[in-house]
Protein backbone atom coordinates (compact mmCIF):
# COMPACT_ATOMS: atom_id res chain seq x y z
CA UNK A 1 0.00 0.00 0.00
CA UNK A 2 1.13 3.30 -0.79
CA UNK A 3 -0.15 6.56 0.60
CA UNK A 4 0.69 10.31 -0.53
CA UNK A 5 0.67 13.25 1.59
CA UNK A 6 0.64 16.71 0.33
CA UNK A 7 2.38 19.33 3.46
CA UNK A 8 1.66 22.77 2.92
CA UNK A 9 3.80 24.49 4.96
CA UNK A 10 3.56 28.11 6.65
CA UNK A 11 5.69 29.07 9.99
CA UNK A 12 3.38 28.30 12.74
CA UNK A 13 1.01 25.53 11.24
CA UNK A 14 0.87 23.05 8.36
CA UNK A 15 -2.31 22.33 6.03
CA UNK A 16 -2.02 18.55 5.30
CA UNK A 17 -4.09 16.10 2.57
CA UNK A 18 -3.70 12.25 2.31
CA UNK A 19 -4.43 10.92 -0.73
CA UNK A 20 -4.37 6.78 -2.13
CA UNK A 21 -2.89 5.08 -5.22
CA UNK A 22 -6.39 6.56 -7.16
CA UNK A 23 -6.20 9.87 -6.06
CA UNK A 24 -8.53 9.96 -4.09
CA UNK A 25 -8.74 12.25 -1.33
CA UNK A 26 -8.75 10.65 2.52
CA UNK A 27 -8.22 12.83 4.78
CA UNK A 28 -7.56 16.77 5.02
CA UNK A 29 -6.16 18.78 8.43
CA UNK A 30 -4.43 21.88 9.63
CA UNK A 31 -1.85 20.82 11.71
CA UNK A 32 0.09 22.66 14.53
CA UNK A 33 4.15 23.20 14.27
CA UNK A 34 6.06 21.05 16.72
CA UNK A 35 5.93 18.18 18.12
CA UNK A 36 1.93 18.46 18.69
CA UNK A 37 1.61 18.80 14.91
CA UNK A 38 3.78 15.89 14.33
CA UNK A 39 1.86 13.49 16.16
CA UNK A 40 -1.36 14.35 14.70
CA UNK A 41 0.16 13.74 11.49
CA UNK A 42 1.50 10.00 12.90
CA UNK A 43 -2.25 9.59 13.75
CA UNK A 44 -3.70 10.79 10.77
CA UNK A 45 -1.47 8.01 9.27
CA UNK A 46 -2.01 5.63 11.15
CA UNK A 47 -5.56 5.85 10.84
CA UNK A 48 -5.44 4.74 6.97
CA UNK A 49 -2.97 2.18 7.40
CA UNK A 50 -4.37 -1.51 8.08
CA UNK A 51 -3.19 -3.10 11.27
CA UNK A 52 -0.87 -5.64 9.04
CA UNK A 53 0.06 -3.02 6.72
CA UNK A 54 3.83 -3.30 7.93
CA UNK A 55 5.01 -2.85 4.31
CA UNK A 56 3.25 0.17 3.44
CA UNK A 57 5.18 2.99 1.90
CA UNK A 58 4.29 6.55 3.04
CA UNK A 59 5.32 9.56 0.50
CA UNK A 60 5.60 13.18 1.54
CA UNK A 61 5.70 16.02 -0.89
CA UNK A 62 6.51 19.88 1.13
CA UNK A 63 8.48 22.70 -0.45
CA UNK A 64 11.25 22.62 1.92
CA UNK A 65 14.41 20.04 2.70
CA UNK A 66 15.31 21.34 5.61
CA UNK A 67 14.23 22.22 9.47
CA UNK A 68 13.00 20.02 12.38
CA UNK A 69 9.81 19.13 10.89
CA UNK A 70 11.25 17.66 7.53
CA UNK A 71 13.96 15.45 9.80
CA UNK A 72 11.08 14.29 11.73
CA UNK A 73 9.44 13.24 9.06
CA UNK A 74 13.03 11.26 7.74
CA UNK A 75 13.27 10.01 10.89
CA UNK A 76 9.84 8.17 10.92
CA UNK A 77 10.59 6.67 7.88
CA UNK A 78 8.08 7.94 5.35
CA UNK A 79 9.77 9.21 2.22
CA UNK A 80 10.20 12.50 1.58
CA UNK A 81 10.45 14.75 -1.56
CA UNK A 82 11.54 18.02 -1.56
CA UNK A 83 9.21 19.90 -4.02
CA UNK A 84 11.13 23.04 -5.37
CA UNK A 85 8.47 25.87 -5.55
CA UNK A 86 8.95 26.71 -9.43
CA UNK A 87 8.86 22.95 -9.80
CA UNK A 88 5.46 23.30 -8.12
CA UNK A 89 3.96 26.55 -9.82
CA UNK A 90 4.70 24.55 -12.91
CA UNK A 91 2.68 21.42 -11.49
CA UNK A 92 -0.04 24.14 -10.54
CA UNK A 93 0.06 25.26 -14.18
CA UNK A 94 -0.59 21.79 -15.51
CA UNK A 95 -3.83 21.24 -13.76
CA UNK A 96 -5.37 25.09 -13.89
CA UNK A 97 -5.16 28.47 -15.70
CA UNK A 98 -7.20 30.56 -13.58
CA UNK A 99 -4.32 31.42 -10.88
CA UNK A 100 -6.27 30.79 -8.34
CA UNK A 101 -4.47 29.62 -4.96
CA UNK A 102 -4.80 27.92 -1.19
CA UNK A 103 -3.09 26.42 1.27
CA UNK A 104 -5.26 23.72 1.23
CA UNK A 105 -5.25 23.79 -2.75
CA UNK A 106 -1.59 23.72 -2.56
CA UNK A 107 -1.47 20.84 -0.04
CA UNK A 108 -3.94 18.77 -2.65
CA UNK A 109 -1.44 19.76 -5.49
CA UNK A 110 2.01 18.86 -3.58
CA UNK A 111 -0.27 15.07 -2.83
CA UNK A 112 -0.82 14.52 -6.07
CA UNK A 113 2.20 15.72 -7.69
CA UNK A 114 4.37 13.01 -5.70
CA UNK A 115 1.47 10.47 -6.61
CA UNK A 116 1.98 10.83 -10.25
CA UNK A 117 5.08 12.38 -10.76
CA UNK A 118 7.57 11.33 -8.25
CA UNK A 119 9.98 10.05 -10.50
CA UNK A 120 10.44 13.17 -11.52
CA UNK A 121 11.35 14.71 -8.09
CA UNK A 122 14.48 13.83 -5.28
CA UNK A 123 13.93 12.75 -2.19
CA UNK A 124 15.63 13.89 0.61
CA UNK A 125 18.84 12.79 1.09
CA UNK A 126 19.60 10.98 4.07
CA UNK A 127 22.76 13.07 5.41
CA UNK A 128 24.33 12.19 8.79
CA UNK A 129 24.20 14.35 11.89
CA UNK A 130 28.15 15.01 11.32
CA UNK A 131 27.55 16.45 7.44
CA UNK A 132 24.17 18.52 8.58
CA UNK A 133 27.13 19.88 11.38
CA UNK A 134 29.52 20.79 8.66
CA UNK A 135 26.86 22.19 6.76
CA UNK A 136 25.73 24.44 9.10
CA UNK A 137 28.49 25.83 10.51
CA UNK A 138 30.18 26.18 7.35
CA UNK A 139 26.88 27.98 5.89
CA UNK A 140 26.84 30.64 8.90
CA UNK A 141 30.91 30.62 8.48
CA UNK A 142 30.30 32.18 4.42
CA UNK A 143 27.37 34.04 5.25
CA UNK A 144 29.10 36.22 8.12
CA UNK A 145 31.94 36.47 5.48
CA UNK A 146 29.07 37.83 3.20
CA UNK A 147 27.87 40.17 5.68
CA UNK A 148 31.22 41.70 6.69
CA UNK A 149 31.65 42.29 3.09
CA UNK A 150 28.55 44.06 2.54
CA UNK A 151 29.79 46.29 6.14
CA UNK A 152 32.97 46.93 4.98
CA UNK A 153 31.34 48.69 1.35
CA UNK A 154 29.26 50.87 2.95
CA UNK A 155 32.18 51.97 5.51
CA UNK A 156 34.26 52.55 2.28
CA UNK A 157 31.28 54.38 0.92
CA UNK A 158 30.76 56.17 4.31
CA UNK A 159 34.14 57.23 4.00
CA UNK A 160 34.67 58.62 0.96
CA UNK A 161 31.70 61.39 1.62
CA UNK A 162 33.46 62.76 4.16
CA UNK A 163 37.07 61.22 5.05
CA UNK A 164 38.58 60.34 1.53
CA UNK A 165 42.05 60.08 2.98
CA UNK A 166 41.11 57.35 4.90
CA UNK A 167 40.36 55.18 1.91
CA UNK A 168 43.89 56.46 0.59
CA UNK A 169 45.33 54.93 3.76
CA UNK A 170 43.69 51.48 4.33
CA UNK A 171 43.61 49.29 1.45
CA UNK A 172 41.97 46.40 3.64
CA UNK A 173 39.67 48.16 5.88
CA UNK A 174 38.71 45.62 7.75
CA UNK A 175 42.32 44.74 8.77
CA UNK A 176 42.60 44.47 12.70
CA UNK A 177 44.83 47.61 12.11
CA UNK A 178 42.91 49.68 10.09
CA UNK A 179 39.31 49.08 12.54
CA UNK A 180 41.34 50.00 15.49
CA UNK A 181 43.20 53.55 14.45
CA UNK A 182 39.83 54.38 12.55
CA UNK A 183 38.35 53.67 15.39
CA UNK A 184 40.17 55.63 17.48
CA UNK A 185 40.37 58.42 14.46
CA UNK A 186 36.83 58.32 12.29
CA UNK A 187 37.47 61.74 11.06
CA UNK A 188 40.35 64.09 9.60
CA UNK A 189 40.82 66.36 12.90
CA UNK A 190 41.14 63.54 15.11
CA UNK A 191 43.29 61.56 12.44
CA UNK A 192 46.00 64.18 12.16
CA UNK A 193 46.52 64.16 15.98
CA UNK A 194 47.84 60.92 15.92
CA UNK A 195 50.72 60.23 17.56
CA UNK A 196 54.03 58.54 15.93
CA UNK A 197 53.21 55.26 18.39
CA UNK A 198 49.69 55.16 17.22
CA UNK A 199 50.48 54.96 13.31
CA UNK A 200 53.53 54.78 10.55
CA UNK A 201 54.86 57.51 8.84
CA UNK A 202 53.40 56.13 6.11
CA UNK A 203 49.95 56.24 7.15
CA UNK A 204 50.28 59.87 8.34
CA UNK A 205 50.86 61.28 5.52
CA UNK A 206 47.87 59.90 3.92
CA UNK A 207 46.27 60.94 7.00
CA UNK A 208 47.29 64.55 6.81
CA UNK A 209 47.48 65.12 3.31
CA UNK A 210 44.61 68.39 1.86
CA UNK A 211 41.09 66.75 0.90
CA UNK A 212 38.03 67.76 0.07
CA UNK A 213 36.14 67.50 3.68
CA UNK A 214 32.10 68.24 4.74
CA UNK A 215 30.88 70.57 6.86
CA UNK A 216 31.83 70.12 10.57
CA UNK A 217 28.52 69.02 11.88
CA UNK A 218 28.09 66.58 8.60
CA UNK A 219 31.82 65.48 9.16
CA UNK A 220 30.52 64.72 13.02
CA UNK A 221 27.84 62.87 12.15
CA UNK A 222 29.58 60.27 9.29
CA UNK A 223 31.90 59.76 12.20
CA UNK A 224 29.24 58.57 14.39
CA UNK A 225 27.99 55.98 11.69
CA UNK A 226 31.70 55.46 11.00
CA UNK A 227 32.23 54.16 14.37
CA UNK A 228 28.81 52.47 14.80
CA UNK A 229 30.38 50.60 11.28
CA UNK A 230 33.75 49.44 12.40
CA UNK A 231 32.45 48.29 15.61
CA UNK A 232 30.06 45.59 13.40
CA UNK A 233 33.04 44.68 11.51
CA UNK A 234 35.22 44.04 14.10
CA UNK A 235 32.72 41.94 15.75
CA UNK A 236 32.18 39.94 12.27
CA UNK A 237 36.12 39.64 12.15
CA UNK A 238 35.97 38.46 15.85
CA UNK A 239 33.07 35.97 14.96
CA UNK A 240 34.23 34.64 11.43
CA UNK A 241 37.71 33.48 13.07
CA UNK A 242 35.81 31.56 15.93
CA UNK A 243 33.85 29.85 13.57
CA UNK A 244 36.65 28.90 11.03
CA UNK A 245 37.77 27.01 14.17
CA UNK A 246 34.42 25.54 14.50
CA UNK A 247 34.39 24.77 10.62
CA UNK A 248 37.96 22.74 11.09
CA UNK A 249 37.03 20.77 13.98
CA UNK A 250 33.67 19.93 12.46
CA UNK A 251 35.03 18.84 9.15
CA UNK A 252 37.96 17.23 10.63
CA UNK A 253 36.09 14.70 11.92
CA UNK A 254 33.62 13.99 9.26
CA UNK A 255 34.83 10.57 7.85
CA UNK A 256 35.19 11.73 4.01
CA UNK A 257 37.65 14.62 4.76
CA UNK A 258 40.88 12.81 3.64
CA UNK A 259 38.72 12.39 0.61
CA UNK A 260 37.91 15.97 0.39
CA UNK A 261 41.37 17.53 1.21
CA UNK A 262 43.22 15.35 -0.98
CA UNK A 263 41.59 17.35 -3.93
CA UNK A 264 43.28 20.03 -5.56
CA UNK A 265 41.97 23.37 -4.38
CA UNK A 266 40.35 22.02 -1.44
CA UNK A 267 41.03 22.89 2.10
CA UNK A 268 39.79 22.81 5.06
CA UNK A 269 36.96 25.76 4.87
CA UNK A 270 36.27 24.86 1.56
CA UNK A 271 35.83 21.32 1.93
CA UNK A 272 33.91 21.90 4.24
CA UNK A 273 31.33 23.86 2.18
CA UNK A 274 31.50 21.65 -0.63
CA UNK A 275 30.80 17.97 1.90
CA UNK A 276 27.86 20.61 3.83
CA UNK A 277 25.87 21.26 0.05
CA UNK A 278 26.84 17.91 -1.54
CA UNK A 279 25.80 16.11 1.89
CA UNK A 280 27.33 12.27 2.32
CA UNK A 281 24.08 10.19 1.65
CA UNK A 282 25.74 7.72 -1.15
CA UNK A 283 22.62 6.99 -2.81
CA UNK A 284 22.01 10.88 -3.40
CA UNK A 285 23.87 10.89 -6.76
CA UNK A 286 23.22 7.87 -8.91
CA UNK A 287 26.01 8.71 -11.02
CA UNK A 288 28.58 11.45 -11.56
CA UNK A 289 26.33 13.16 -14.23
CA UNK A 290 23.54 13.49 -11.54
CA UNK A 291 26.25 15.38 -9.19
CA UNK A 292 27.83 17.31 -11.78
CA UNK A 293 23.89 18.61 -12.46
CA UNK A 294 23.32 19.27 -9.17
CA UNK A 295 26.10 21.70 -8.50
CA UNK A 296 25.42 23.15 -12.18
CA UNK A 297 28.37 22.95 -13.26
CA UNK A 298 27.48 20.59 -16.22
CA UNK A 299 25.83 22.65 -19.15
CA UNK A 300 21.98 22.70 -19.86
CA UNK A 301 21.45 22.28 -23.68
CA UNK A 302 18.25 23.61 -25.05
CA UNK A 303 16.75 22.60 -28.49
CA UNK A 304 13.90 23.41 -30.53
CA UNK A 305 14.25 22.98 -34.44
CA UNK A 306 17.06 23.83 -35.82
CA UNK A 307 18.02 25.76 -32.91
CA UNK A 308 20.20 24.52 -30.18
CA UNK A 309 21.90 26.21 -27.51
CA UNK A 310 24.10 25.47 -24.66
CA UNK A 311 24.27 27.63 -21.57
CA UNK A 312 25.22 27.99 -18.14
CA UNK A 313 22.49 26.88 -15.72
CA UNK A 314 21.32 29.67 -13.37
CA UNK A 315 18.62 27.92 -11.66
CA UNK A 316 21.38 26.47 -8.66
CA UNK A 317 22.47 26.00 -5.39
CA UNK A 318 24.61 29.42 -5.28
CA UNK A 319 26.69 28.40 -2.53
CA UNK A 320 28.08 25.14 -3.71
CA UNK A 321 28.49 26.80 -7.26
CA UNK A 322 30.59 29.31 -5.45
CA UNK A 323 32.86 27.07 -3.61
CA UNK A 324 33.16 25.01 -6.69
CA UNK A 325 34.51 27.59 -8.85
CA UNK A 326 36.75 28.94 -6.02
CA UNK A 327 38.18 25.22 -5.76
CA UNK A 328 38.31 25.23 -9.69
CA UNK A 329 40.17 28.47 -9.93
CA UNK A 330 43.06 27.52 -6.85
CA UNK A 331 43.46 24.16 -8.86
CA UNK A 332 44.56 25.71 -11.74
CA UNK A 333 48.07 26.89 -9.94
CA UNK A 334 48.03 22.99 -7.94
CA UNK A 335 47.10 20.90 -10.79
CA UNK A 336 48.75 20.14 -13.81
CA UNK A 337 45.50 18.44 -15.19
CA UNK A 338 43.36 21.39 -14.43
CA UNK A 339 45.95 23.86 -16.03
CA UNK A 340 45.81 21.96 -18.93
CA UNK A 341 42.19 21.46 -19.37
CA UNK A 342 41.73 25.37 -19.06
CA UNK A 343 44.44 26.56 -21.26
CA UNK A 344 42.75 24.63 -23.94
CA UNK A 345 39.93 25.96 -23.49
CA UNK A 346 40.95 29.23 -23.38
CA UNK A 347 42.83 28.30 -26.62
CA UNK A 348 39.78 27.13 -28.28
CA UNK A 349 38.50 30.58 -27.69
CA UNK A 350 36.74 30.18 -24.62
CA UNK A 351 36.06 33.15 -21.96
CA UNK A 352 37.22 32.25 -18.33
CA UNK A 353 34.07 32.02 -16.63
CA UNK A 354 33.25 28.92 -18.68
CA UNK A 355 36.59 27.71 -19.33
CA UNK A 356 36.69 27.73 -15.22
CA UNK A 357 33.16 26.14 -14.81
CA UNK A 358 34.95 23.51 -17.32
CA UNK A 359 37.57 22.65 -14.87
CA UNK A 360 34.87 22.60 -11.98
CA UNK A 361 32.75 20.32 -13.69
CA UNK A 362 35.40 17.67 -14.36
CA UNK A 363 36.15 18.23 -10.75
CA UNK A 364 33.31 16.72 -9.65
CA UNK A 365 33.28 14.29 -11.67
CA UNK A 366 36.60 13.22 -10.07
CA UNK A 367 35.56 14.21 -6.67
CA UNK A 368 32.14 11.81 -7.40
CA UNK A 369 34.85 8.82 -8.14
CA UNK A 370 36.72 9.40 -5.43
CA UNK A 371 33.96 9.32 -2.71
CA UNK A 372 32.24 6.34 -4.81
CA UNK A 373 35.65 4.21 -4.49
CA UNK A 374 36.95 5.51 -1.46
CA UNK A 375 39.90 6.79 -2.88
CA UNK A 376 42.23 9.66 -2.79
CA UNK A 377 43.10 11.59 -5.81
CA UNK A 378 45.45 10.55 -7.72
CA UNK A 379 46.48 13.99 -10.26
CA UNK A 380 47.70 11.09 -13.14
CA UNK A 381 44.51 8.79 -12.74
CA UNK A 382 42.04 11.58 -12.38
CA UNK A 383 43.80 13.02 -15.73
CA UNK A 384 45.09 10.49 -17.87
CA UNK A 385 42.38 10.32 -20.51
CA UNK A 386 42.31 14.26 -20.83
CA UNK A 387 45.84 14.11 -21.71
CA UNK A 388 44.92 11.93 -24.38
CA UNK A 389 42.57 14.05 -25.71
CA UNK A 390 44.74 17.40 -24.70
CA UNK A 391 47.86 15.80 -27.06
CA UNK A 392 45.06 14.81 -29.75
Amino acid sequence: MRLFVGDDWAQDHHDVELMDAAGRVLARRRLPEGVAGMARLHELIGQQLDADAEDAEVVIGIETDRGPWVAALVAAGYTVYAVNPLQASRYRERHGVSGAKSDRGDAHMLADMVRTDSHQLRAVAGDSPDAGAVKVVARTHKTLIWERTRQVQRLRYQLREYFPAAVEAFADLDAPDALELLGKAPDPARARRLTRAQVSAALKRALRSDQLGQPEAVTAAYAVTARSLIAVITVLNEQVKTLESQVDADFGRHPDAEIYLSQPGLGPILGARVLGEFGDDPHRYSSGKARKNYAATSPLTRASGKKKVVVARFIRNDRLTDALMAQAFTALSVSPGARALYDAERARGTEHNPALRKVANRLVGILHGCLKTRTLYNEATAWSHHEINLAA
